[in-house]
Order: structure tokens, then C-alpha cells, then sequence
């Protein structure tokens, strides 16, 4: 009505009946306490107080599009952050190549990985400081009602020997032919070592440490210094010390299960359902 001076003129252009434009200016004039509109010969013009909300209104107007636009923006998976917690055994292997993957299709999100501090990164999840975290699951392990586990992949334990040793020679080693030897713990306590004391258990004996550490790249170190033989899984040999052999294990080989865990509701984002497909290899 500003720009059109009548009521009906203003209440064609919005589409409404004169009526319905004449409660709403009654109901708003109301609310603030004083006329918004006087009369004006056949029409109407806006009082001072009219001219002062109109000139708030083509802000908040101009306010409203921009948070819709921006809101559309984050929906279509255009913008956004995404905080990822991992471990660090699967970043160069399984991680880096999903987060390339998610930069080419949505360039404008912001992609936080972070090495995992627990192994109770789920929880992390469910309470919003992350977005997805990548996580090892024992057999039997229960999921919070407001998780969705996506498997990504079964990780199988090799065995790492000297490159002299005398089973070096073959190409699959039976467990239980390294009952004798003396270990290099690979991993520390938690969810991927429990795979290693199940399937030494299974072969009937139980590894005699004299070597432990916490990351693969020591571990290979300490075997090909001779101290003993360890089991490291397939993704954590990316890079392998000149001075060792990796040999298939079997009877039983044992396995670590990778999933990712994200909140159900998150997967409605493209973003993530992006990252969470690129995590996947395929055939997983």
C-alpha cells in the first residue's frame, strides 16, 4: 500500500481481497500500538510509524532471502562442515581418497577429519560433535537407537616376518606355526587387538609379547630388527619396511570389521551420503 496507495490496488497485486489486506493492517497496527496508514483524498498513505516498518521490512525481507537462499545451499549439499573422526591406520588407505572424492562433487564443504581420541567415537556421533566416525565393531556389540553402522570393509590381519625368517618362504602361514615365536604387539588394547587374541586363541595358544607399539610403522621396525614376529592389518601396510615380508594367515585369518557410524538422520544430507558411498570400496 505504500507504493500503490490503496488498499485494493495493494491487495490485487498480493493476490488477497480488500478485506483480508484491511484485518491484516488492523491486526499489525494493533500490535504496534499506533496507525500505520492515514487517509489520503480516495487513497491511503503510510503515518511515520508505516514509513519507519516498511523500511524495516524491506531488511528483514532482504534477510529472509538470504537465509533461504544459504538454507538451500546446505540442504543441496553445496555448503556445510563436515567433522570426521578416524583411526589412524585407515586415513591414507580408505580416508583420503573418499574426502577427494566428496571435495570434486561439493567443493563448498568444509571437511574436518580428526584422529579419534576414544574407542567410543559413536558417541561422539550420536551427540553431534562429529559428523561420522569411522569405528572398529566386536561381534555382539550393540548400536544406539539413533545410529545407522554402514559396513565399509573386512580388514584382514598378515603376518609380518623378518625378511630371513624361516617361514618366509611360504605364501600362507597357518597360525598356529607361529605359536613358538616371539610378538610384537601392533596394536593397542581395544576392539583390533581383540581379533588378534580371538583367532590365537582359536589356533590354541596365546602370543608371548616382548615387543609392544602402538603404530605399524614401530611394529615393522621391531620385527625387522629381529625381535619378533606381529600381525598388522592389510590397510595398515601401506608402507612397508624394506626389511620385512607381510604373508597371508590362515586357520583362522583373523579380521577387523570397519564401519561407518552416522546419525540416521544425517543421511539425508547429499554430502555425507557422498562420503559414506566413497568410504565403501566397492564390493564391501
Amino acid at each position: 500500500m505504500v507504493s500503490s496507495g490503496s488498499v485494493t490496488a495493494a491487495a490485487a497485486h498480493l493476490g488477497y481481497t480488500p478485506s483480508a489486506v484491511s484485518q491484516q493492517v488492523a491486526a499489525l497496527e494493533k500490535e504496534a500500538g499506533v496507525a500505520l496508514l492515514e487517509r489520503a483524498g480516495r487513497g491511503v498513505r503510510p503515518t511515520a510509524a508505516g514509513l519507519l516498518l516498511t523500511g524495516h521490512a524491506a531488511v528483514i525481507s532482504q534477510h529472509v532471502a538470504t537465509a533461504e537462499s544459504a538454507l538451500a545451499d546446505l540442504r543441496a549439499g553445496r555448503t556445510g562442515r563436515l567433522t570426521i573422526r578416524y583411526f589412524a591406520s585407515i586415513g591414507p588407505t580408505l580416508l583420503a581418497p573418499a574426502i577427494a572424492r566428496l571435495r570434486r562433487a561439493y567443493p563448498g564443504v568444509v571437511v574436518e577429519p580428526r584422529l579419534a581420541v576414544s574407542d567410543d567415537e559413536e558417541t561422539a556421533v550420536v551427540r553431534g560433535e562429529a559428523d561420522l566416525a569411522i569405528v572398529v565393531r566386536r561381534p555382539g556389540d550393540g548400536t544406539h537407537r539413533d545410529l545407522r553402522l554402514v559396513h565399509l570393509v573386512d580388514d584382514a590381519y598378515q603376518v609380518v616376518l623378518p625378511t630371513g625368517h624361516p617361514l618366509a618362504a611360504r605364501r600362507v602361514i597357518d597360525l598356529a606355526d607361529l605359536a613358538a615365536e616371539p610378538w610384537v604387539g601392533s596394536e593397542p588394547p581395544g576392539p583390533c587387538r581383540e581379533p588378534i587374541a580371538a583367532a590365537c586363541a582359536a589356533a590354541g595358544f596365546s602370543p608371548e609379547f616382548v615387543a609392544t607399539s602402538e603404530d605399524y610403522a614401530t611394529a615393522q621396525g621391531f620385527v625387522a630388527a629381529g625381535l619378533g614376529v606381529a600381525l598388522v592389518p592389510r590397510l595398515g601396510l601401506g608402507t612397508r619396511h624394506p626389511g620385512v615380508v607381510v604373508r597371508r594367515v590362515r586357520r583362522p585369518e583373523p579380521i577387523r570389521r570397519v564401519y561407518a557410524a552416522v546419525r540416521a538422520i544425517s543421511l539425508a544430507q547429499p554430502a555425507l551420503r557422498t562420503l559414506v558411498e566413497a568410504l565403501a570400496p566397492p564390493g564391501a
